[in-house]
């Protein structure tokens, strides 16, 4: 019981950080950082990539804007997304999308995502006969509308609620869950089909700014912790190389708007002391998730050199024979100084009249073994009501 209690510790402590703290001990942490885990198995087999590539029913939560361009009317996607696999079998991530494309110029979408840390078996004494099973668990609750504003161009704004229980109520019978809510802001751009010489092709772009909200805070006497507002800017090519085949490559660049730590070292003379560990962590905290934002720009200790490192990068394609068959694949990067996130992807599509079914797996090549390395994440959408020309 000790070492499974230290296991789910270590789990725990794993979600929470999102990422191994290297030395410079700058690595940006925010609460719920599940929020930013690849939910749905396309997405994951191009490398975390869906700013930018084409609408499908998971644009929840990489663009929301992109359903405006969506090509069947309604559509509900389910997926599952094991997490530390190779370590426990109850930790997962679900999540369930449905949108509603409700004209030629609009369109409105929720979503459900919920993060189970599984079971623990929690005793309070040795002598205690009935232990009591704890569950913590996250989730978030969000819904978006989606609106053309060009023939070619859409904004959405999507709504978010986030509640997080991961407090074990082992000996304080009031402990509660914490809870806060975000907005996005997203937009898409989708060109016409255009004619090269020797194929045709279109172009994509997107935005999203999500996750835009208070700090989530467990007690009046806890941590706050900054939501994971993050950036997000991409763009997208397809070749249509002929009615059977077309390819498409992706490009996309990520930044957390949240401060970056700073240096404890408040005076300069080589020596921390635990009062300034304390009062490098209350300016931290002082610091609200609006001026934030704009912080995190410029905040980083070591200058514009550190506030690249902070930008993630990704690339991924994507190949389709005759709009049935589909094969993916994607790298992704962080720096090693920021959490040391590299993974290559690869994934498949099969879609069957109006089912369309996704599977992607992970491999790190980064020292730092991601919680999905070995995971087979599985997608099933359903598509229904009229079809969509937008080609």
């Amino acid at each position: 019981m000790k070492k499974f209690f230290i296991l789910i510790l270590l789990c725990l402590f794993t979600v929470k950080s999102f990422a191994q703290v290297q030395e410079n001990n700058r690595v940006i942490t925010t609460g719920v950082p599940f929020i930013l885990i690849a939910a749905d198995s396309r997405a994951a087999g191009m490398g975390d990539i869906g700013v930018a590539s084409s609408a499908d029913a998971f644009s929840q939560q990489w663009n929301p804007a992109k359903y405006a361009f969506a090509l069947s009317k309604q559509a509900v996607g389910v997926t599952y997304t094991p997490y530390l696999s190779n370590l426990v079998n109850d930790i997962f991530l679900g999540n369930l999308t449905y949108y509603n494309r409700i004209n030629e110029r609009s369109a409105i979408a929720g979503s459900l995502r919920y993060f189970s840390l599984g079971d623990i078996d929690s005793r309070v004494d040795a002598q205690q006969v009935d232990p009591l099973i704890l569950s913590p668990n996250e989730f978030t609750f969000d819904l978006s509308y989606s609106l053309r504003l060009s023939d070619r161009f859409a904004m959405a704004v999507a709504g978010r609620y986030l509640r997080s229980d991961l407090k074990l109520q082992v000996s304080q019978e009031d402990a509660s869950a914490a809870g806060s809510f975000a907005v996005d802001i997203a937009g898409f751009y989708q060109s016409e089909e255009i004619a090269y010489s020797d194929f045709d092709g279109r172009w994509r772009a997107g935005f999203n700014f999500s996750n835009i909200g208070p700090k989530i805070k467990y007690d009046d006497v806890g941590q706050e912790n900054n939501l994971p507002t993050n950036m997000a800017l991409g763009a997208g090519f397809d070749f249509i190389l002929d009615e059977y085949n077309k390819v498409g490559v992706h490009a996309e660049v990520n930044k957390l708007l949240v401060p970056t730590p700073q240096d404890p070292d408040l005076n300069g003379d080589g020596e921390v002391t635990s009062e300034e560990v304390l009062q490098n962590q209350a300016d931290y905290e002082d610091i609200s998730f609006f001026s934030g934002i704009f912080q995190s720009f410029g905040d980083a200790p070591d200058g514009f050199s550190e506030e690249l490192k902070e930008f993630t990068w990704a690339l991924g394609a994507e190949y389709w024979y005759q709009d049935v068959f589909a094969l993916r694949t994607g790298y992704f990067n962080e720096s090693d100084e920021k959490g040391s996130r590299k993974f290559v992807s690869l994934g498949a599509g099969f879609k069957y009249t109006a089912i369309n079914i996704d599977l992607s797996y992970l491999f790190s090549t980064s020292a730092v073994r991601s919680p999905l390395e070995g995971t087979l994440r599985f997608g099933l959408t359903f598509n229904f009501g009229d079809e969509y020309d937008e080609y």
